[in-house]
């Protein structure tokens, strides 16, 4: 049975007194309101994953996730945060390849397999997103490059390893934009990749795969987006600053 899973990415947003309160809330309304085996992971900014770790501590189906590192173990690169760093303050999970990264930051698919690589070597589980922009879908090749960030990015990694690898499928157009992919969308391109991923490790490693939706998932679309056969869970973005909202969606299952 693949692992549900609804993570949270913060992004750059919240003071420490708000990043602390949204915790609180969302540790309490778990702990009253849902009921199975959903994993919970909050990826908050670096500079509050102490703080909010200690308020997960006692919390068994709530992560703490990070939602970068550098893809050097240390060294002189000021301003940057090593995955060792990560794991010393207690993260679990860490993103990597968000389409704001590749974009804004010119992270590439060889870049990324680093990152993915010194993750793995510090005991955590990478969320490794990939998808498409608007105008590739439209072009046609929005199967074949996804599956490809796939390729360049994990598929060097042994089956052991992969195993620890969730994955995250984010149509790009779909990303604050308030558009979200059907339903059917969804599970069109995540069938996709658990087929890529069989054809390389098997259909045993593929089918525990856990593949995450993120794009404008919210309380409206995610009970139809999570019953796809395909679709494990979701990388919720701004629906993740708002405590009922996020609830909402990982009660959705």
């Amino acid at each position: 049975m693949r692992q549900k899973i609804v993570a949270g990415n913060w992004k750059m947003n919240k003071t420490r007194d708000e990043a602390l309160a949204l915790t609180s809330e969302i540790v309490n309304m778990v702990r009253d309101e849902v009921r199975g085996d959903v994993q919970v992971v909050v990826c908050v900014p670096f500079v509050y994953l102490t703080s909010v770790g200690k308020l997960l501590e006692t919390q068994s189906n709530i992560s703490l996730g990070a939602q970068n590192c550098h893809q050097k173990a240390s060294g002189a690169f000021t301003g940057e945060i090593s995955a060792a760093m990560l794991q010393s303050v207690g993260t679990q999970y860490v993103i990597l390849g968000h389409s704001e990264r590749r974009q804004y930051f010119g992270e590439s698919n060889e870049l990324l397999k680093d990152k993915v690589n010194i993750v793995l070597e510090n005991g955590m589980k990478p969320i490794f997103c990939c998808g498409e922009t608007l105008e590739q879908r439209e072009q046609g090749i929005h199967f074949d490059l996804v599956c490809n960030q796939l390729t360049e990015s994990l598929f060097h990694l042994t089956p052991e390893q992969f195993a620890n690898v969730v994955i995250a499928y984010e149509p790009i157009w779909a990303i604050g934009t308030g558009k979200t992919a059907t339903s059917d969308q969804a599970q069109e391109m995540h069938a996709k990749l658990r087929a890529h991923i069989a054809s390389k490790y098997g259909a045993a490693v593929a089918d525990a795969t856990s593949i995450l939706y993120g794009g404008s998932a919210n309380p409206g679309n995610a009970r139809e987006l999570f019953g796809q056969s395909d679709v494990d869970g979701g990388l919720i973005g701004g629906a993740s600053l708002k405590s009922r909202d996020f609830l909402d969606i990982i009660k959705s299952f």
